[in-house]
């Protein structure tokens, strides 16, 4: 899937290596909080990027009147037998919080994993305090098939359940 833009001038489009920056600034921030994503705090901006746009998975960005305020990544979420299904990592910019990117991005990924053969989408760890994530996830149809107690440490409110979320595509 190529190019899509709605009627709002958001466009999702494969990221480029020139597109490095702009996710850094949108997945550094979120990656330092260390709230809503198992990485370490500490990554570095190199080994971040790489996670995000490695060889091992499609990589978006949304765009708004150029200005890049959302990516998303899939990758199929296990080889072989598991193949079949995906998974994907969301991250928005904080000043499109509420605007419906994460959701425009998802619509998107859920065709494009249709298009690469995918027949459903999994979510492996989702951090049960990102209550706006799994409200979003939720409300487009996940299922939450396991539960993992406290998985997670979170910075602040210490440690707190995972979520595993499932979709059929």
């Amino acid at each position: 899937m190529e190019h899509v833009r709605d009627a709002d001038d958001l466009s999702i489009r494969p990221a480029r290596a020139s597109d490095a920056a702009a996710i850094w600034g949108i997945i550094g921030p979120t990656i330092r909080a260390g709230e809503t994503y198992a990485l370490d705090r500490d990554m570095s901006e190199i080994d971040a990027l790489g996670y995000w746009m490695g060889a091992d998975r499609e990589t978006f960005v949304a765009e708004d009147g150029g200005t890049i305020v959302g990516t998303y990544c899939i990758r199929a979420n296990q080889s072989g037998g598991g193949s079949h299904v995906c998974n994907c990592g969301y991250m928005t910019s904080p000043l499109s919080a509420g605007r419906g990117v994460a959701r425009r991005m998802y619509a998107h990924s859920v065709a494009h994993a249709r298009i690469k053969g995918f027949r459903a989408m999994q979510f492996n760890f989702v951090i049960s305090t990102n209550v706006r994530a799994v409200r979003l996830w939720q409300s487009l149809g996940f299922e939450t098939v396991g539960r993992l107690p406290l998985a997670f440490k979170h910075p602040s409110q210490g440690y707190v359940d995972a979520l595993v979320m499932f979709q059929t595509l």
